[in-house]
């Protein structure tokens, strides 16, 4: 029962193409750790990179949103400084402080000579404050009652105006309108 010589050939050469006599798989294991482990330093690098711009995109998403809220605030504070600089404005808050609208101007030359006839800012109209609730008819023990409307305006010697009285009924001072632009 031998074989032929050519069957062996066959079946040899097939083994021998199965099982190479090469480098056995223990060398090829750190080669394979090797690549495995590069694989997976690219992945986690690709998501802590991707983790890192989400995190930018929403940072840059909220600064956007605050910078439109912070542009509407200007725009509403210019508004609003534009609107007191108005001719309208300007003119309520000077008769507020007292102030009168002056009268025809005049001017001098380089020579010094005087061109237009100079006159005096007409008083304002006294303008009479509106209603209040009336008080007890029982003065407080305290201090004694100064109505405001029997307190007369002083004159004001600079302009010869009228300055209207400030004083409160208890004859503290009122509270001056603010002079400063804007708010």
């Amino acid at each position: 029962m031998s074989k032929p010589a050519g069957q062996l050939k066959g079946r040899a050469a097939r083994l021998t193409r199965l099982m190479p006599a090469g480098p056995s798989n223990a060398a090829r294991t750190p080669f394979v750790l090797l690549v495995v482990l590069l694989l997976g330093g690219g992945l986690i690098t690709l998501l802590l990179l991707n983790s890192a711009l989400n995190e930018g995109s929403f940072r840059l998403s909220e600064l956007k949103k605050r910078t439109t809220e912070l542009t509407d605030e200007q725009q509403s504070l210019q508004h609003d400084v534009d609107a007191s600089f108005e001719p309208d404005a300007l003119a309520r808050r000077a008769r507020e402080l007292g102030m009168v609208p002056g009268g025809s101007p005049a001017f001098l030359d380089p020579a010094g000579k005087v061109r237009g006839v100079p006159s005096k800012a007409a008083p304002a109209p006294v303008v009479a404050p509106p209603p209040t609730t009336p008080v007890p008819a029982t003065p407080s023990p305290a201090a004694p009652p100064t109505p405001a409307a029997t307190t007369p305006a002083a004159t004001n010697p600079a302009f010869g105006t009228a300055v209207p009285d400030t004083s409160t009924a208890s004859g503290a001072p009122a509270a001056q309108p603010s002079t400063s632009p804007g708010r």
